[in-house]
Formats: C-alpha cells, sequence, structure tokens
C-alpha cells in the first residue's frame, strides 16, 4: 500500500518535474529559418514562444550580442541570451552548468545547423556572449 501511495504522489509531480524549458524566440517577420529552427526546439522539448518583431537590433542590443556574434534570431531561454541556430546539445549544457555569462552564440546562419539547409561542413564554434573565445565546439 506505500508503494502505491508513493507512486501516486510521484505521478501526481511528475509533470512539474517534466515541464519543457520554455523558450522565446524573437525574430524578423520575414525570416523562415527562425521557425525551422523553432520546430527544432520544440522536437527536442523546449516550449517555444515565437515573438515576430521589427526591432532585433534593439532586442540584441539591450541583452548585449556584439555585432560579430549576431545571427537572424535571438532567444532568451532561462536566464541566458541564445543568438542564432545553436545546437539543443550546447542549451543542455549551457542551462546544466549555469556558467556566469550573459549567454552563447552561433553567428551567422551556418549551413547544417539546426532549422538551416545544406550539409555541415565542420563543427560550429559555439561562443560565450561577452567575450570572444570560443566555449564550445559541436561535433
Amino acid at each position: 500500500m506505500r508503494i502505491l501511495a508513493f507512486l501516486f504522489a510521484w505521478l501526481m509531480t511528475a509533470p512539474a518535474a517534466f515541464a519543457a524549458t520554455q523558450a522565446t524566440l524573437y525574430r524578423s517577420p520575414d525570416c523562415g529559418c527562425c521557425l525551422d529552427y523553432a520546430r527544432y526546439l520544440k522536437a527536442e522539448g523546449f516550449a517555444v514562444e515565437v515573438v515576430a518583431t521589427d526591432d532585433l537590433a534593439d532586442l540584441k542590443a539591450r541583452h548585449g550580442v556584439p555585432d560579430d556574434l549576431q545571427a537572424c534570431h535571438t532567444t532568451l531561454i532561462g536566464n541566458y541570451v541564445v543568438e542564432g541556430h545553436v545546437p539543443a546539445t550546447a542549451l543542455r549544457r549551457l542551462l546544466a552548468e549555469k556558467p556566469t555569462i550573459a549567454g552563447i552564440a552561433l553567428p551567422g546562419m551556418p549551413a547544417g545547423s539546426p532549422g538551416m539547409g545544406g550539409s555541415k561542413t565542420g563543427p560550429f564554434s559555439i561562443y560565450e556572449l561577452n567575450r570572444p573565445a570560443a566555449l564550445f565546439s559541436q561535433e
């Protein structure tokens, strides 16, 4: 009987424990690859809200995204800003390790990155925001 009570209590709290991480993706109304990236994040288990805006430059500036690390969309996840088509493995690492940085960026729109067409030609260099040094290398 105790096992059933424990199991019932666990099942009642399980949805909260497995709640998807909320992500808000800001994109230009004219960009289609941003929607592909949002679909990718949803398939990876993130709860994604997509916001079309004509004010991406201001959003990027407010979140400290330098010009040389910018991409076509900006996503806010947890306490972090994520710039571009960053793979979910890097997002999960960021959220698990919780470094004291503003966020991470995969500059440009590299072929083969999540949400982009084409074939990947090499590892992706993902950068810490606020510093130009590479943080991760994705195989």
